[in-house]
């Protein structure tokens, strides 16, 4: 890490401020538990601050200590739009690009107040005053980390700890993706020592599933199809299936996953429906090299990491399932 650049960070919290913490829309753990964890350090130094969400996120993150305190501007806009005006620093964690956060756009970069900008992801794009971009550190939350720890390493407790464990742990998928290295783990040991209870955490995210998300992983793992010749599957939902099962936002995470469990699959690909919006939600998971981040950039409006992007179109759901096995084939003879 930057070492000049945490003391320009370092100086510029060295006062009390108001500031700001905003996430990416449809914020997953890595978001929300380096936000989370960001608040509750600069909170500490006596600064007021408060994260904004664009929108609502999972119900299996909402118990996340300090959750209950966040601001969602779809629902608040006159109070985000006051409170961002008034503001003197910005925190932008887990994307680098403003067109991540839909209508809080314009209101950030119309905004005096100096950003800063804290992500994993390639390709940055330059609107922040100062930027730690490390797209080879397995999330925002281990990034999130080795600022706190170089600023100040007895501030982090078992809230901090808590958020940060739940990013890393969510962002690596349970430590298994090849972003995950020794120093992610010896970061976990520490958080676990300084009081994360990293079972508990476990269990919040991914064993508290209500009996209608089971019933929709049914359904979409019944429509699941191998692209001929290719080693890819895709699966699908449609908006009729969704409502059957009463979908709620984050009801399909990890879904995409079940794919890359069959044997000689590189890439597992999930389509889900979304009337109100008028698009396509696409995710993509691969193995090994595969660059499901730039096959998602190139076809569908999309990015990420090598191994974990996403996407979308705004054609049907058959017409772009149509378009993904012309493109997957056309990708894989490139590749």
């Amino acid at each position: 890490m930057n070492e000049t650049k945490i003391k320009k960070l370092g100086n510029l919290i060295s006062s009390p401020k108001k500031i700001v913490i905003i996430p990416h829309k449809n914020p997953d753990g890595d978001a929300l538990g380096s936000c989370l964890a960001l608040m509750h350090f600069l909170k500490n130094k006596s600064h007021d601050a408060n994260i904004i969400s664009p929108n609502d996120y999972p119900n299996f993150l909402k118990w996340l200590p300090g959750e209950n305190s966040i601001i969602k501007f779809s629902k608040n806009k006159k109070l985000v739009k006051s409170i961002i005006n008034n503001g003197s620093l910005i925190f932008v964690l887990d994307f680098n690009d403003l067109n991540r956060i839909g209508d809080l756009n314009d209101i950030v970069k119309d905004s005096k107040s100096k950003k800063i900008m804290i992500d994993h992801h390639e390709k940055p794009k330059k609107f922040a005053d100062l930027e730690f971009s490390y797209p080879e550190i397995s999330s925002t939350c281990e990034i999130i980390y080795n600022i706190i720890e170089k600023l100040d390493p007895l501030s982090i407790n078992k809230n901090i700890s808590t958020c940060l464990y739940t990013g890393i742990m969510t962002d690596t998928g349970s430590f298994k993706y090849p972003s995950t290295t020794d120093k992610t783990h010896k970061i976990i040991s520490k958080l676990i020592k300084n009081g994360a209870e990293g079972s508990k955490i476990y269990e919040k995210i991914y064993n508290e599933f209500s009996l209608n998300k089971l019933k929709l992983l049914s359904i979409c793992l019944n429509n699941i199809k191998k692209v001929e010749k290719l080693p890819v599957v895709y699966m699908t939902l449609n908006q009729n299936e969704l409502d059957k099962c009463f979908f709620k936002k984050g009801d399909s995470e990890g879904f995409v996953n079940y794919g890359l469990s069959i044997k000689g699959i590189k890439l597992s690909i999930i389509l889900i429906e979304n009337k109100e919006e008028k698009i396509i939600k696409m995710s993509f998971r691969s193995k090994g090299n595969f660059p499901a981040n730039l096959f998602a950039e190139k076809f569908f409006n999309g990015g990420g990491h090598i191994n974990a992007a996403g996407g979308f179109s705004k054609e049907n759901l058959t017409e772009t399932v149509t378009e993904l096995i012309i493109n997957l084939n056309d990708f894989f003879n490139e590749v």
